[in-house]
């Protein structure tokens, strides 16, 4: 048997890895599409690898979205919670979407933390008792 190769001894071998590709979006640092060449990769990695939950984002109540052969389905999963590691959405599958939804006070623009919130509120009141005081002595 020839070779046509004149130096059968170096061979180049090339192996493409395939990776586990899902999307995460809403309140987190860099939202966007990820690939990570791992076998199970849970939330809590997909979130990380997103950059992270800033202090708006609400990590009661985070939507993975998941293709099935009959179409789409939500899960709401809450990651501050222990019993998180037993749910059957804690390893993410190909193709999911996560979806970080902003905390209430945020939706309403009256803060970022229940500080800001209590904050905003007072400043309110403040100028609404001033007005009121001051149309009053008019």
């Amino acid at each position: 048997m020839k070779s046509n190769l004149k130096r059968p001894q170096i061979l180049f071998v090339t192996v493409k890895l395939t990776g586990l590709r899902y999307t995460v979006s809403g309140e987190v640092e860099a939202p966007g599409t990820n690939t990570l060449f791992q076998d199970r990769v849970n939330i809590f990695e997909a979130i990380a690898n997103a950059g992270e939950i800033p202090i708006t984002g609400d990590r009661k109540d985070i939507l993975i979205i998941r293709q099935y052969p009959q179409g789409q389905k939500i899960h709401h999963l809450d990651i501050t919670r222990e019993d998180v590691m037993s749910s059957p959405y804690y390893y993410i599958q190909p193709n999911d979407i996560i979806y970080v939804k902003p905390l209430p006070q945020k939706s309403w623009g009256t803060g970022e933390t229940g500080m800001q919130t209590l904050t905003t509120i007072a400043t309110i009141i403040t100028l609404g008792t001033t007005t009121l005081l001051l149309i009053d002595r008019l």
